[in-house]
């Protein structure tokens, strides 16, 4: 079975076409759930049973929380998890493509897509797991100066390369991982409630000796994050907060704890910047 499971918030607007593009992704039976945690004044149940999806309530624990209730809401064990927001335009076969990818090695734990933005350019949704020294090179000069060496090494410069390959961590936003390695590493990190929780789920798939494999033959539109742009600001916050919080539990010896220090400042500098340029 290949369950497909979104978090809605507030997503009525993008929800109906997402459905519609799902039910094309694939010539294969698909168990949709659609997760609401914000349900009040929502469509979402309606537009959900328009195309037989499963409808989950949810108050707003985050986006891990959401997506880890979804999948335990099927019941019977599925053997790919389709993880994606709602606010996404599949194109016709990418789930059977990235199904493909997955099931053609058994160590491959996560296969994830082309993501093109609105615009038609393609986001770096495929990056190497963050380090210390490319964190705080990426919080300091990102802003300033776009191709610092710290930047490029995260990002992956080949972000729009073709070719199909192995990357440290995929976007949250569409990802297809195995049922059996979810359940294996019990979903995502629920603390994290907002960003990094697919860099710390891309992480633990690693030290498990699990591959992620990014996979351009399929592609995903990213419509735009439409449930974050009122709140800009706190999402900006919670971003670095769980950059730092990601970085201070990979690197948590006290000998490190300069560098973790550092590494903060960076943030909060990166994040008055950005917060005063909006």
């Amino acid at each position: 079975m290949i369950a497909v499971v979104t978090v809605s918030h507030g997503s009525d607007d993008v929800l109906q076409p997402f459905l519609a593009s799902v039910a094309a992704a694939s010539q294969h039976p698909l168990s949709v759930v659609v997760v609401d945690n914000k349900p009040e004044g929502s469509a979402a149940k309606t537009i959900a049973a328009s195309f037989g999806a499963s409808y989950v309530t949810d108050v707003n624990r985050g986006y891990g929380h959401g997506i880890n209730l979804g999948v335990a809401s099927l019941g019977d064990s599925a053997d790919w998890i389709l993880v994606c927001n709602p606010d996404l335009l599949l194109e016709p076969g990418s789930i059977d493509w990235l199904r493909g990818c997955g099931e053609s090695d058994s160590r491959i734990g996560a296969v994830g897509p082309r993501i093109l933005n609105a615009d038609g350019t393609t986001y770096a949704s495929a990056r190497s797991l963050p380090s210390i020294r490319t964190g705080i090179g990426h919080a300091l000069f990102a802003n300033v100066w776009k191709s610092n060496p710290w930047t490029r090494r995260y990002l992956h410069v080949s972000a729009a390369d073709p070719h199909q390959r192995d990357a440290g961590w995929l976007s949250g936003a569409c990802l297809l991982i195995r049922g059996s390695v979810f359940e294996q590493l019990s979903g995502f990190d629920e603390s994290y409630f907002m960003y990094f929780e697919d860099v710390d789920l891309g992480y633990r798939m690693h030290k498990a000796g699990y591959r992620s494999v990014y996979d351009p033959g399929a592609a995903v539109t990213h419509t735009g994050a439409h449930s974050t742009q009122i709140e800009s600001a706190r999402m900006l916050k919670a971003h670095h907060e769980s950059a730092n919080r990601f970085l201070a539990r990979k690197y948590h010896g006290h000998l490190l704890w300069p560098l973790r220090q550092v590494l903060a400042a960076g943030l909060a500098v990166r994040s008055r910047f950005q917060q005063g340029h909006e």
